[in-house]
């Protein structure tokens, strides 16, 4: 019997260069399908980009067929310009995703640091070098922008396959929870 396979599309969004990545997993094995960045010229109009991005994330899921996707969040920074852009990336990304129907699922980029490298501190070069070693991979792409989108769709595997519901005491909400423990429940 043949395990199911789960493919993801990672982002890395951005409006000069958008890090794009599939995955396909196998039981517990990791393909990389496609890792490569979308170059959007920085003379063209910001609403061109947009529509760029949107166009190639519609192309990436026709082709692929993923079953999820994950986008890095937007991180706080001092540009207001830079993020109000960063965020418009974003969101053209995420709402072609949303129209195919596939789950959407951010991360922070400390927490996509800390799942592939165990450090949320970890710089590019580390995170790319635990990549290489987790899908046996050569050859370094020409950006990190790539390289950051597989560090997501990773990421996003770790987060799925960690993510096993357990009832304590077979305890089936809060409700049957206070009926089975009396004693821990404190009044006010």
């Amino acid at each position: 019997m043949q395990t199911p396979v789960k493919i993801i599309l990672g982002i890395d969004p951005g409006t000069i260069f958008m890090g794009y990545s599939v995955i396909a997993i196998s039981g517990r094995k990791i393909a990389l399908k496609e890792m490569q960045v979308l170059k959007l010229s920085r003379h063209k109009d910001n609403y061109e980009r947009l529509r760029l991005i949107h166009v190639k994330v519609v192309d990436l899921i026709r082709e692929f067929g993923p079953t999820d996707f994950a986008i890095e969040a937007p991180f706080f920074g001092k540009n207001v310009q830079s993020m109000l852009k960063l965020g418009r990336a974003q969101g053209v990304a995420i709402a072609a995703a949303m129209h195919a129907g596939l789950p959407v699922t951010e991360y922070s980029p400390r927490k996509v640091k800390q799942s592939v490298t165990g450090n949320g501190n970890a710089d590019k070069t580390q995170v790319w070098k635990m990549l290489q070693q987790l899908l046996e991979l050569k050859e370094q792409p020409e950006y990190f922008d790539a390289t950051d989108a597989l560090a997501i769709a990773v990421c996003h595997h770790f987060q799925l396959s960690s993510a096993t519901p357990v009832s304590p005491k077979g305890v089936s909400g809060w409700e049957d929870f206070i009926k089975k423990n009396p004693g821990r429940v404190a009044s006010k």
